[in-house]
């Protein structure tokens, strides 16, 4: 086997068991990979908990974080500060399930008994203006183009860009200068709403 990849290369002798030295000292095998990212848990729970202020989403947002090191460990480049790459990685799971959260209709009840959820109807707002505004709205995105109302309806979804150029076969600057044009017609279309 080594006598092909000898042939393939184009070295032989001393400089190709140097050649396959530096490939071995370059390269960072998997176990090394993954017992320099299993020492660095305990930093990322204490950055996660910063994020999220609650010990059981930290420890979910330490697993997706890991998950997706472990996913692109070839990305990572021996030298690199590792602390900084899996900060990077933290910091950005924990900006896009805000986003998708966000976008969300998620009612969060902290209070006693979930005082507000159980409410009656007169504590909420007015259901009459809000069916006719949603309604509107939805008019106004139905509105859109096809080419603009599909990559901004799956950003409204939670999808990501890269998600949705996939789903659309399309490149991802694409992807985001349809959202970018979506939203400005939708605000002109809504103007009455600012």
């Amino acid at each position: 086997m080594l006598k092909i990849v000898e042939q393939k290369v184009g070295l032989s002798g001393d400089l190709f068991n140097i050649y396959i030295e530096s490939l071995n000292t370059s390269m960072m095998s998997s176990l090394e990979f993954n017992q320099l990212l299993v020492s660095q848990s305990d930093f990322l729970r204490g950055f996660a908990l910063g994020f999220t202020r609650n010990g059981a989403d930290a420890d979910d947002l330490v697993q997706d974080t890991m998950v997706k090191a472990l996913r692109y460990k070839n990305n990572f480049k021996e030298g690199t500060n590792m602390k900084g790459w899996l900060y990077t990685i933290m910091r950005n799971i924990f900006i896009n399930n805000y986003k998708r959260k966000k976008f969300q209709n998620t009612v969060l009840d902290s209070t006693e008994n979930q005082y507000f959820i159980n409410a009656s109807q007169d504590y909420r707002v007015d259901t009459v203006t809000t069916v006719i505004n949603q309604g509107d709205i939805l008019n106004a995105i139905d509105d859109l183009k096809p080419d603009f109302r599909k990559p901004f309806t799956m950003f409204l979804d939670g999808f990501h860009y890269d998600e949705i150029a996939a789903e659309m076969e399309i490149p991802m600057g694409t992807v985001k200068s349809r959202i970018f044009h979506a939203r400005k017609k939708l605000s002109a279309s809504l103007s009455d709403f600012n």
